[in-house]
């Protein structure tokens, strides 16, 4: 995801799943800025290792980043995920796994983030069921200092009870969307990367 040298050691794997947890985050949140999409736009977009799973969608979702204006990409977002009233594509677990927005799996997530000793910013508009909060939450599970938080169990116990029950059907609803062209190719790559993820995590059951 940088132009440092290729991943080779077990930290060097995780800080890169830190960082695409936070890339996420930031780029489902609010239109990217000028400065992320050109960092995109040059990011190195060959595995370390030949034939990586994720190789090809992240490939793809640098091409698109490539030929998109950041015009284009703000414009994009709007569409999809903004305006007044019911957007297009929901970013809100609640309503994947109930339906319905600020309903009990957002009370359950609330109860979870509170024995993390995580609470929303109050500054914050969004629920915390938002997928770029949720994989804010993972990147902190994974790159905080307090080892009795940040550790694989937890991480496990929060993606599959959080992130893997909705985020592909989300992925789903944006690449279905007419307007998506930049979304479509990032929800391509989500959806390839929770997939490792889970693989992941069901070899450490």
């Amino acid at each position: 995801m940088s132009d440092t040298a290729p991943a080779t050691s077990a930290l060097d794997e995780e800080t890169a799943r830190a960082e695409v947890y936070g890339l996420l985050s930031q780029l489902y949140y609010a239109p990217p800025s000028g400065e992320l999409l050109a960092a995109l736009r040059v990011a190195v977009t060959q595995a370390p290792s030949e034939g990586a799973f994720l190789e090809e969608p992240w490939r793809a979702f640098v091409g698109v980043a490539r030929e998109t204006t950041d015009a284009e990409v703000r414009d994009e977002y709007d569409a999809l995920f903004g305006g007044v009233g019911k957007p297009e594509v929901y970013l809100f677990g609640s309503h994947y796994l109930s339906g319905y927005l600020n309903e009990k799996p957002l009370a359950r997530l609330r109860d979870d983030l509170a024995a993390l000793g995580l609470a929303r910013d109050e500054t914050m508009p969004e629920t915390e069921d938002h997928i770029a909060y949720l994989c804010e939450v993972m990147r902190y599970l994974i790159a905080g200092d307090d080892v009795a938080v940040a550790n694989l169990t937890r991480q496990r116990e929060f993606f599959s009870a959080h992130l893997q029950p909705w985020v592909q059907a989300m992925c789903d609803n944006i690449a279905a969307q007419p307007r998506a062209r930049f979304y479509a190719s990032l929800a391509e790559f989500t959806r390839a990367f929770a997939s490792v993820e889970a693989q992941g995590f069901d070899m450490l059951t």
